[in-house]
């Protein structure tokens, strides 16, 4: 079954747990390709080049490592793992080195994304249900955005700041958005179906996402003012985690098409879907490196 599908209940608050997250993109030239991938036994980080070569293990440990998302820069990657026996965030440099741990307490802290000025958005149920904080690069200055009875998670920056998220607060998954500072919260979408995985591109002027309007996940993209919803796949498997290509030509994603979690690419209109990792085990979670940002 595709990791995707799977459910849990995370502090009493429920979410699909087990649902990649895609991040901001920044624009620039096209880096590697971050991802996580169970091919050692457990999840572990990966990166490759943008067509799929030199695939290299960044982190060697038992723990689930994922969540994945690049700096603005390109030099870091934020992750979660649950190394520490709970789920916590984490960084590190590109190549793996200085894994440096974010937050520390006994609830989940999850779903990482960088902002431009390098804060952290990032999911924490440490107040009963899941909802928005951000924090400084360095772990610092922990605050919270969003305040309800709700599932709020899964944040994405814009290159501008503001940040798209998850919420169930109207009875199902839609994707809202808001100030960096948690101010302006607005629904962009408003259906029966469950809509995640938001994602800016790097121009700002779209948002990628999932949603399974059609019985089963596809990727999507709509206006950053949530207006003109068009499907970029149309496929029987589930299609989710999209991530734009630092240039905004490309959309990185992840399908089951083959069976299992697969790394794919395609066009930014949907044309030219092809896979990037071809293996039995789950490959997951695609995050684009922004080169030589402006």
């Amino acid at each position: 079954m595709s990791r995707f599908l799977r459910a849990a209940l995370i502090g009493g608050s429920f979410m699909l747990a087990s649902a990649p997250v895609a991040d901001a993109t920044f624009p620039g030239a096209n880096g590697k390709i971050v991802f996580a991938s169970a091919r050692d036994g457990d999840n572990e980080v990966f990166v490759m080049d943008a067509g799929g070569e030199n695939q290299s293990q960044l982190t060697f440990n038992s723990a689930t490592d994922e969540d994945l998302g690049f700096s603005a820069d390109g030099e870091r990657i934020v992750f979660r793992s649950n190394l520490d026996g709970d789920t916590e965030i984490f960084v590190m440099n590109v190549d793996g080195s200085d894994q440096t741990q974010l937050t520390f307490n006994s609830v989940a802290d999850l779903d990482p994304a960088f902002s431009s000025d390098g804060r952290i958005a990032f999911t924490s149920n440490r107040d009963g249900d899941q909802e928005i904080f951000v924090m400084n690069a360095d772990g610092s200055d922990q605050t919270q955005l969003t305040f309800n009875s709700a599932g709020d998670n899964r944040p994405a920056f814009s290159p501008a700041g503001r940040i798209a998220f998850t919420s169930n607060r109207d009875g199902d998954q839609e994707i809202f958005v808001m100030n960096a500072d948690g101010s302006d919260q607005t629904q962009l979408t408003f259906n029966a179906a469950a809509e995640g995985d938001s994602t800016f591109s790097p121009d700002g002027e779209r948002i990628a996402f999932r949603s399974n309007g059609d019985g089963d996940d596809e990727i999507f993209v709509m206006d950053a003012d949530g207006q003109n919803p068009t499907p970029l796949t149309a496929d029987p498997a589930s299609d989710a985690a999209p991530a734009f290509s630092p240039d905004g030509q490309r959309i990185a994603f992840m399908s089951s098409r083959d069976g299992d979690d697969e790394i794919f690419v395609m066009d930014a209109d949907g044309q030219n879907q092809i896979p990037l990792t071809t293996n039995a085990v789950n490959d997951e979670d695609p995050d684009w490196q922004p080169l030589n940002p402006p």
